[in-house]
């Protein structure tokens, strides 16, 4: 279970397939249709649906749903402060890097579900092939920056500044932007669960 958690509640819950977890990492493959859950207010509202001094004076539950992105390949680097997702086409191809700028994944294991707790600090950066970037939802990350009491990012500098140096690193072509994974392709039998398995809500390790 990939969660993201906010103040302690669970924010969002995608299931993956571990594809490898040594030295370097974890890497886990999310389907598309795979079974998820989001954050939302008691009228089914998500975050972005409204503005940040409206969203915290909400009351929330989590809400089930299927993943109608792509297929995913996220890498959480051991002890970083971000995850690198490799997104693809329609056709199962490569398309581009995302890197998600989150406290470092705390993990948790019980039994019969496992997973790992990150905070998601909402800046982002897209990689493009030709190793080209942007940042991404720099609107959002200065619209919740102005309410420090309700935010869950203390240091707008510290998120930036693993941001650079992850950018950094994608100019230069270094692994994970060295073609790694780029032709990960899934077994054919690695279809996604019918649902979240039972623990998949069991509380935050943050």
């Amino acid at each position: 279970m990939h969660r993201n958690v906010r103040h302690g509640r669970i924010g969002w819950v995608r299931p993956g397939r571990v594809v490898s977890d040594d030295e370097r990492g974890l890497l886990i493959f999310i389907a598309r249709d795979s079974p998820v859950a989001h954050e939302v207010t008691e009228a089914g509202l998500g975050m972005r649906a409204m503005p940040f001094a409206e969203w915290i004076t909400a009351s929330y539950r989590l809400k089930l749903g299927r993943w109608d992105g792509p297929a995913l390949l996220k890498f959480l680097p051991v002890g970083a402060a971000h995850s690198v997702w490799w997104f693809s086409d329609e056709q199962g191809r490569f398309s581009h890097w995302y890197v998600n700028l989150e406290e470092p994944g705390v993990r948790w294991d019980d039994g019969d579900v496992a997973g790992v707790d990150v905070i998601d600090q909402d800046l982002d950066v897209v990689v493009r092939p030709d190793r080209s970037w942007r940042w991404k939802d720099e609107e959002e990350f200065a619209e919740r920056l102005a309410f420090p009491r309700h935010y869950w990012v203390t240091d707008e500098r510290a998120v930036r500044a693993e941001g650079e140096r992850v950018i950094a690193r994608a100019e230069a072509g270094e692994f994970p932007f060295d073609g790694t994974w780029c032709d990960f392709a899934p077994p054919p039998d690695w279809v996604p669960p019918a649902t979240l398995p039972p623990g998949w809500n069991r509380p935050p390790t943050r």
